[in-house]
């Protein structure tokens, strides 16, 4: 987990001198906080844009996959944040297994509710089967 935060701490590090010098390069004179107000801007539009495609098209089909997403979302930056408060405290060990574990039990819990869900959507319907035959008798 650690190897792989690095990894991406080192990524992130060598796009922003690759923007600093780029930015410098075509002669605009920009601070820190600026290139974060455009990057950070853009990115959340485009992010945006691209969720409000994709909810709109799976709000015809169930709302309920948008609260997943949404759920599942949150618990990404809660599993990290439990490994990489562990790894600045020392309480704990950081370790990925323990946030793929973490997530592997809401997907667990959420197939549960999605099976309990379904059965008594099932039962709901042979129920309202039942009385209309009865009434039409």
């Amino acid at each position: 987990m650690e190897g792989l935060i690095k990894l991406i701490v080192a990524i992130v590090n060598e796009l922003h001198d690759l923007l600093i010098e780029v930015v410098y390069g075509l002669g605009f004179v920009a601070t820190d906080k600026d290139l974060h107000f455009w990057v950070i801007g853009i990115l959340g539009m485009f992010g945006f844009i691209f969720v409000q495609l994709a909810f709109r098209l799976l709000s015809k089909w169930s709302i309920t996959s948008i609260s997943f997403i949404y759920t599942f979302t949150v618990l990404l930056v809660v599993v990290f944040a439990i490994e990489i408060q562990q790894k600045i405290t020392g309480r704990g060990n950081m370790e990925f297994d323990d946030a793929v574990v973490g997530l592997q039990g809401f997907f667990v819990l959420f197939g549960g509710y999605l099976i309990l869900r379904g059965v008594l959507k099932g039962i709901k319907h042979i129920y309202k089967t039942i009385q209309k035959q009865s009434v039409t008798k």
